[in-house]
């Protein structure tokens, strides 16, 4: 018999996150398992990529109420509880609380878990593939036998609120981690859990980002010649993007002729843009949005950049592995897990930096390319040890 395995995330977004978690149902053997979906928010540029066979979660009217825009409930009046619990626990969490972590927290222990109902299915494994509210969600709301959570991030940049991860790490079965230091910054945070947490690499087949990659050549690259750079996150501080464009200043202000392609939206767009114009590098920044497919952006690009203050583990970096992307890639506290000897330049996190490496990279690109095609970064073998954790195998109550 099949096992019933549930994945609950925010979004299926641009975000390393929802990637991989894309990556993962594309590989996982549906002869083996039943797989739900449970999107908090129903939206995504990645809904189009869920498997076939993955059955999207569809009674969950009031946790999808809860977190879709506000704007548009508000004039739902059949739900006048939910709207009111929605607008004033949102508001009192966001003064209650000193980060958007602990808004989370707060909004949901005092507000949201109170009203939303737990789903009547039961699942063998419940996995939460995201940190924050779905984690909160499958450990009060979801009836399984087993139930994991994914961490996809330094837990030291996030300022939540340790007591409540605390008492929420200590229901679930295993806490997973996407690289070493991850794992070792979540043992260092809650020693006394420490057996709970591991480290589960992001799974990426190379085969098929290649076939993605191949998909068309991008409009936007036609008849350039000049340098093409490509870096791919959502506009939002952590990224690093105001850095990209300083350093964007820094190139032009040398003569170096390039073009720099963004993929991705945020909170900055606006602020970004500004900035752009005040530097007068329109020509030179092309923000292109969120793209479905950002593959053939990577493979037909001549260097990747990533300007990031931090990461968990990149996805982009891995990908751009896999097609032989040289790539730029500044000194956060986890870059040293991803990029190792000729694979790349790590560089200070500074403007200066940033630029000193895209520039000396312009001279060195085919040597980069050439040491990271001989190379093969895929890893889906990995789902083994995937299985190995959903079924309990490697479990620390098994």
């Amino acid at each position: 018999m099949k096992k019933k395995l549930l994945f609950v995330i925010t979004t299926l977004v641009n975000g390393g996150g929802e990637r991989s978690l894309i990556n993962l149902l594309q590989l996982i053997d549906y002869e083996k398992y039943d797989v739900d979906l449970l999107l908090l928010k129903e939206k995504g540029a990645f809904l189009c990529q869920v498997p076939k066979e993955v059955n999207f979660v569809s009674n969950a009217d009031d946790v999808h109420f809860m977190y879709s825009n506000l704007a548009k409930n508000i004039l739902n009046f059949r739900k006048i509880k939910l709207n009111l619990i929605h607008i004033f626990g949102t508001i009192v969490s966001k003064i209650k609380s000193h980060s958007d972590a602990e808004k989370v927290q707060y909004r949901w222990e005092h507000y949201y878990k109170q009203v939303i109902p737990r789903l009547e299915k039961y699942y063998d494994t419940a996995i939460s593939y995201l940190e924050g509210e779905p984690m909160l969600y499958v450990v009060d709301k979801v009836n399984a036998s087993r139930k994991l959570a994914w961490i996809h991030t330094d837990y030291s940049k996030l300022n939540a609120n340790k007591s409540v991860d605390s008492k929420y790490f200590e229901q679930l079965d295993q806490v997973i981690s996407i690289s070493d230091t991850c794992v070792d910054v979540l043992k260092n945070n809650f020693p006394n859990l420490s057996e709970k947490f591991v480290c589960l690499p992001n799974l990426i087949s190379s085969k098929t980002i290649s076939f993605l990659a191949n998909q068309f050549y991008p409009k936007e690259f036609l008849n350039v010649d000049e340098i093409k750079i490509i870096s791919v996150g959502r506009l939002v501080q952590i990224k690093g993007f105001d850095m990209a464009i300083e350093a964007t200043k820094i190139l032009k202000e040398k003569n170096i002729k390039f073009k720099w392609y963004i993929i991705g939206n945020g909170e900055l767009k606006n602020t970004l843009e500004r900035m752009r114009k005040n530097y007068n590098l329109e020509n030179e920044i092309i923000f292109l949005g969120m793209r479905e497919n950002p593959y053939p952006y990577l493979k037909n690009a001549d260097i990747v950049v990533q300007p990031s203050r931090y990461e968990g583990k990149s996805m982009v970096l891995d990908e751009a592995k896999i097609l032989g992307k040289p790539i730029v890639v500044t000194k956060y506290d986890t870059v040293f897990d991803q990029i190792k000897g000729g694979e790349g330049k790590i560089v200070d996190m500074n403007p200066k930096s940033i630029a000193l490496g895209i520039e000396e990279m312009v001279q060195e690109k085919e040597k980069y390319s050439s040491y990271l095609m001989k190379n093969e970064y895929g890893n889906q073998r990995e789902i083994v040890k995937y299985y190995e954790y959903i079924d309990g195998i490697n479990s620390i109550n098994s």
